[in-house]
C-alpha cells in the first residue's frame, strides 16, 4: 500500500496513555538508572526503560537477562521519535484465523493502540459475539447497547454504534454484542448478505467527511475463529487480511486452509483482498519449536511476515481484565514493545 511521504505523525515515547494499574519496578539499586521519567506528554510523565550509555557499557553481557534489557533498551530508542506515515487512503484489515487462541483480538487492538496513541485516527470493528476486542478496548457490550449486528441486520449506521476508547485518543470502537451469536442465521436470509459490512462503512466514511471530522487512517475488523457469513463480511469489507500465527505447529495446518478460503472470497466476492500481513505471535525463545515454525513460515511467506515478533508475555495475558490494552496497562513490558514495532512496520508498509 502507498503512503503520502509529506503528511507523517510521530511516535510519541513508551507513555502512560491511560490509568494503568500500578506496575511493578526494579529494585532501588537498578531503579534510579534505568527507570527514569525522561519524557512528557499532556500531564502524564512516561517512565521510559532507558539505560543511559555509561551504564549499558559496564552490563555484562553474558548474562542473559542484560543481553535482554540491552537489546529491548536498543529496539525501544529506534522507535523513539519514529515518524508513521498516515496512508494515502484509509486502509482496512480483517485479523482473522480460523485456530482459535492465536491472539486475533490481542493482535487487532494493540495494533489499533499503538496506531492511535501515534496520532492516527483508528477504527476497531468486533464481529466477534464473544466481544473480547470491546472488552479490551474499555467499550460497553452488553445486550442492551446498540452494535454492530444492529449494522449488519437493522440497517443501523455505523455512527450511530460507534464508541471513543476511553485511554486512547483517536481510537474508536464499533462494539459486539451476544446478539450476534444468531447473526449467521438472521444474513442468510438478507440481501447481499456478504456485502453489509462494506456498504455500512462507505456509507460511515461519507458521513464523517461531510461531518467535517478527519478520515479514518486505519480499521481493523476483529473476526471469530470461523469462516461464516460473519467472517466473509469482514473479508468482502476489507483490502488487506492481517493472519496472526501462533509459534507452534497446529497454527501451521490451519494457515493452508485459511488461504485456501481467502482464495475462494477473491475469486467470487472481493478480488481486491491480498494477505498482506503475517505476525508470528507467542513466541517462546526458548524453544527449538518456535523457531522451526517462525523460520518455516518466512520461508513460505518472505514478504507478508513482519520482523516483529509477539513473545509470550504475563502483561498481554493480564490487561484486557482491566479492560485495557497492554500499551496502557503496562507500556514498558516487553509485549507493548513488540506491538508498536510491528505497528510501525504495517504503516510503513
Amino acid at each position: 500500500m502507498g503512503s503520502s511521504e509529506t503528511s507523517t505523525q510521530r511516535i510519541p515515547p513508551f507513555m502512560s496513555l491511560g490509568s494503568a494499574r500500578a506496575m511493578a519496578v526494579p529494585s532501588a539499586s537498578l531503579q534510579s538508572a534505568i527507570l527514569r521519567p525522561n519524557f512528557v506528554a499532556s500531564s502524564a510523565v512516561s517512565r521510559e526503560t532507558l539505560i543511559p550509555d555509561d551504564i549499558m557499557d559496564s552490563i555484562d553481557d553474558s548474562s542473559p537477562i542484560a543481553r535482554q534489557l540491552a537489546n529491548e533498551t536498543r529496539r525501544r530508542e529506534r522507535l523513539v521519535g519514529r515518524e508513521l506515515p498516515k496512508p494515502e487512503r484509509t486502509r482496512i484489515f480483517t485479523v482473522s484465523n480460523q485456530k482459535g487462541g492465536v491472539g486475533k483480538t490481542t493482535t487487532t487492538v494493540n495494533i489499533a493502540a499503538a496506531l492511535a496513541s501515534a496520532g492516527l485516527n483508528v477504527l476497531v470493528i468486533d464481529i466477534d459475539p464473544q466481544g473480547n476486542a470491546s472488552t479490551a478496548l474499555g467499550i460497553e457490550h452488553h445486550a442492551d447497547v446498540d452494535s454492530i449486528y444492529d449494522v449488519l441486520i437493522n440497517d443501523l449506521p455505523l455512527k450511530d454504534v460507534v464508541a471513543p476508547c476511553p485511554d486512547i485518543p483517536n481510537l474508536i470502537c464499533a462494539p459486539a454484542t451476544i446478539h450476534l451469536a444468531g447473526a449467521e442465521i438472521e444474513l442468510v436470509s438478507l440481501v447481499a448478505r456478504e456485502q453489509r459490512l462494506r456498504r455500512a462503512i462507505d456509507v460511515y466514511a461519507k458521513e464523517r467527511e461531510r461531518a467535517g471530522e478527519g478520515r479514518l487512517d486505519f480499521i481493523f475488523i476483529d473476526c471469530p475463529p470461523s469462516l461464516g457469513l460473519l467472517t466473509v463480511n469482514a473479508f468482502c469489507a476489507a483490502s488487506e487480511v492481517l493472519i496472526p500465527i501462533q509459534c507452534e505447529y497446529y497454527a501451521l495446518e490451519g494457515l493452508s486452509q485459511l488461504l485456501k478460503n481467502i482464495e475462494m472470497i477473491q475469486k467470487h466476492l472481493n478480488s481486491e483482498l491480498v494477505v498482506s500481513t503475517i505476525l508470528l505471535t507467542m513466541y517462546d525463545g526458548r524453544t527449538n519449536l518456535a523457531a522451526q515454525v517462525a523460520s518455516e513460515v518466512r520461508l513460505h511467506f518472505p514478504e507478508q511476515v513482519l520482523g516483529a515478533v509477539v513473545p509470550r508475555s504475563v502483561r498481554i495475558s493480564e490487561a484486557p481484565s482491566y479492560q485495557q490494552t497492554v500499551m496502557t496497562y503496562d507500556p514498558t513490558s516487553s509485549g507493548a514493545l513488540s506491538y508498536m514495532e510491528a505497528a510501525a512496520e504495517i504503516a510503513e508498509r
